[in-house]
This record gives C-alpha cells, sequence and structure tokens, in this order.
C-alpha cells in the first residue's frame, strides 16, 4: 500500500516501502501541514530552483541523510548551497532508478531560478513505488506531451497537478491535462497559498467531470493509492 499526503502547496510526502519527500517547502508556507524536523525522508524529489519547492529540502536531507533528486544542475546548486553536507542524484529528463525507486524525470513549461539567476530547467516527476505510478507535475503550463506519459509510463495511478494559475495551469488548463494523462485519479496543488493562486478546486473537479477521480485534499489529508 502506498499513501500520498498533501502537505500543502505543492509539497507531498509518499510512504511506502520507501518514503519520499517532493517539493518540500514548509518553512514560512501558510499552508504547510507539518514542521520539516517532523519528517523522515529517504528521498527528497525538487521540481526546480524556485523557492517554493526547494523549500526545506536541505534542511531535511541533512537530518536524515535523503538523497535529494533533481535535474543535473539544481542538485550541483543544492550541493553547493548544502556545502556539500548532503547527497544528491544529478538527472535530466528520462528514466532511472535510485534505491529501488523507479524515477522518470519528465518536462514542465516553467522557468527555475534562485530568484536572480536561471538554474536549471522545471520538471515534473513520475515515481514508480510499490507497484504505483504517482506523478507530479511541478510547475507547469498543459503540454500536448503530456499523452506520452501515460503512454510510456502508465497507467497513472494518481496525477497531482497544479491549477492556481497566474504562474501555472488554472482550473480549466488542468483539466485538460487529465484529458492528456489518464490517471485513475487527481490531486489539485499549487493554489490558494496566496491571493494570485486563489481558486476553487470544486470548478475543477466540475471540468474534469467522469474523466478521472477528483480528490481535494486539505493539508495534512491523505490517500491510498
Amino acid at each position: 500500500m502506498v499513501k500520498v499526503k498533501f502537505l500543502g502547496h505543492a509539497a507531498f510526502y509518499i510512504e511506502g516501502s520507501k518514503k519520499i519527500l517532493i517539493d518540500p517547502f514548509l518553512s514560512g508556507n501558510p499552508q504547510a501541514a507539518v514542521k520539516p524536523e517532523e519528517l523522515e525522508a529517504d528521498l527528497i524529489l525538487v521540481t526546480h530552483a524556485h523557492g517554493d519547492h526547494i523549500g526545506d529540502a536541505i534542511e531535511i536531507a541533512k537530518r536524515t541523510g535523503a538523497k535529494i533528486v533533481a535535474m543535473y544542475d539544481i542538485a550541483n546548486y543544492i550541493s553547493q548551497q548544502a556545502n556539500g553536507q548532503v547527497e544528491t542524484v544529478g538527472m535530466n529528463y528520462g528514466p532511472t532508478e535510485v534505491d529501488g525507486v523507479g524515477i522518470i524525470q519528465v518536462p514542465a513549461w516553467h522557468s527555475s531560478s534562485d530568484g536572480v539567476h536561471s538554474i536549471g530547467n522545471a520538471s515534473g516527476f513520475i515515481v514508480k513505488l510499490d507497484g504505483k505510478t504517482i506523478y507530479h507535475a511541478g510547475d507547469t503550463f498543459v503540454f500536448s506531451d503530456m499523452a506520452l506519459f501515460s503512454e510510456l509510463y502508465g497507467p497513472i495511478d494518481v496525477a497531482l497537478l497544479p491549477i492556481g494559475g497566474h504562474f501555472t495551469m488554472g482550473p480549466r488548463e488542468a483539466a485538460k491535462a487529465v484529458e492528456l494523462l489518464k490517471p485513475r485519479k487527481v490531486v489539485p496543488m499549487h493554489y490558494n497559498t496566496w491571493p494570485p493562486i486563489a481558486q476553487d478546486p470544486e470548478e475543477f473537479k466540475r471540468l474534469v467531470g467522469n474523466k478521472a477521480e477528483v480528490v481535494i485534499l486539505k493539508p495534512g489529508e491523505e490517500i491510498e493509492v
């Protein structure tokens, strides 16, 4: 059994035979369901270099010994920021395996920077753990190549999709992404953290209709996959 817990914003905790954190922005996150020191992790996946996605990755990795997996350039940046005190796995778009977990890094249409300098490229991750397939889109707009993710690596058991607009897809675009991805379940994320990304997840659910089961999670809630 694999559990997927929403921690707020774009942060998720996947727990099965391994404990995996994705985009652990907790400190300074008004939605955060937990504190960084309350989490254990084996792997931490970072979709891009913005602060609301790298978040507390370094702090958590130092404490737990978790490996941080990210785009090659971002992994090097994180290693420098951590003064070499964390183990990073730098990769690029494509499949790999880290400690028995299948990880496919896929494109995302978004910027990636420290706020001043561009760092690597934005990505999403498809995680294969204990026979389940979970897609975290990162920050992105919808694009037709999403159909390949399901074709190559599906069926996707659950897709975690941003719906906030302004920086990412809004509900309409995310509903189109559901058509392309064909997931069994979908969880909206990256909305209502701040006013520019205020959205009604029920509108997203209405737009998706019967194309997938939409599960609206509050921070701290989880689903079994």
